[in-house]
């Protein structure tokens, strides 16, 4: 039996699929501050109905690691993805003996990666059912069982599950955008971390130059909302000045998308399969191209119909397409980044 067919046969994966897209309206122009409200204050639903839907389109589309990256001349799509969290685990000191916290960890993409490459031992935290199912299933496949675990639990109440001062380091990899409130899931994060522990954390954030009373803006950030399950975008100063609320020292800090780079973070979102580096990349860019796009969309109506995957998997897909271009427009404006990097630390006393 598929997991698309195990899940469909669960009624609340169901419903959760279906409903995802009732949490925003149809037009966007039209939102209003109760229907940001009213995802906020159902971010569990919201964010799981999302992921029902999206993981296997995310696998399908993108890769087991799902989050994006920036780009060298000539670097492979899945190569820069390593890279990218490579980075991460060593501007955090990752090393062996450490226990880490994945929060957010999706199907264990980054936290297999960062197991082998700083030899620690992570834990992946997800509230997703079918992701954790999954993230099993590619961890023992890779043998990395006895270094690399999941459980499932709330990221806002961190310390009633895993107790206070109880990781070396914890990081998240574009996941707490999903939080109600960044100071609830940063306030979290800093209790279970020993003193003089840190945390990392690649953030999705409008850029300061982002102006909520622009129309074009404002509708920009909920195209965002809407395509990737998130109850409210904000600014990178909130962002900022969250880590600071909870007590937390930030060390090292940058926003990697406004780095000059000649390939932008968002080149294969953009479906220009003339910029795709290597001969496999054109494969996943082509996906992402109006071609790609028809196939894909077709496909999944067809399996939908059939009851191959859940009623509502389509309308998901839809949204992601609106995410695409919003976020590849948001990139070209510089007003949104998937990459603010902030390395912090917990004081020793």
């Amino acid at each position: 039996m598929s997991a698309s067919t195990t899940a469909l046969k669960d009624g609340r994966v169901q419903n959760r699929v279906e409903n995802y897209t009732k949490f925003w309206k149809k037009d966007l122009k039209t939102e209003q501050e109760d229907d940001n409200s009213a995802r906020l204050d159902k971010y569990t639903e919201v964010v799981n109905g999302y992921y029902d839907g999206a993981t296997e389109l995310y696998e399908y589309g993108w890769a087991q690691s799902f989050h994006f990256s920036r780009f060298y001349k000539g670097e492979a799509f899945h190569a820069s993805l390593a890279r990218h969290e490579h980075y991460l685990a060593a501007q955090m000191g990752l090393r062996p003996g450490m226990r880490v916290l994945d929060v957010g960890c999706g199907v264990g993409g980054p936290a297999r990666e960062i197991a082998q490459f700083s030899d620690s031992t992570i834990i992946g935290l997800n509230n997703n059912d079918f992701q954790i199912q999954r993230a099993k299933k590619y961890t023992k496949k890779a043998g990395l069982e006895d270094q690399v675990s999941f459980v499932k639990g709330d990221f806002m109440k961190l310390s009633e599950q895993f107790g206070e001062n109880s990781f070396d380091a914890v990081y998240a990899i574009e996941a707490t955008v999903h939080a109600p409130t960044w100071e609830g899931v940063y306030g979290e994060i800093f209790k279970i971390l020993k003193p003089g522990g840190v945390f990392g954390v690649y953030e999705w954030c409008m850029t300061d130059d982002w102006d909520p009373s622009n129309p074009e803006h404002k509708e920009l950030a909920h195209q965002i909302e809407l395509g990737n399950g998130i109850p409210e975008m904000r600014p990178l100063r909130v962002a900022r000045q969250a880590l600071k609320n909870v007590g937390f020292e930030i060390e090292h800090e940058e926003d990697l998308a406004d780095r000059p780079d000649p390939i932008p973070w968002y080149y294969p979102l953009e479906g220009d399969i003339s910029k795709a580096q290597t001969f496999w990349d054109y494969i996943t860019v082509w996906r992402m191209s109006w071609s790609g796009k028809i196939v894909t969309h077709s496909a999944l109506r067809v399996l939908e119909l059939v009851g191959l995957v859940p009623k509502g998997t389509h309308d998901v897909g839809e949204s992601l397409k609106v995410a695409a271009d919003a976020l590849v427009a948001g990139g070209q404006k510089k007003l949104f980044t998937p990459m603010y990097l902030a390395v912090s630390r917990k004081p020793n006393n």
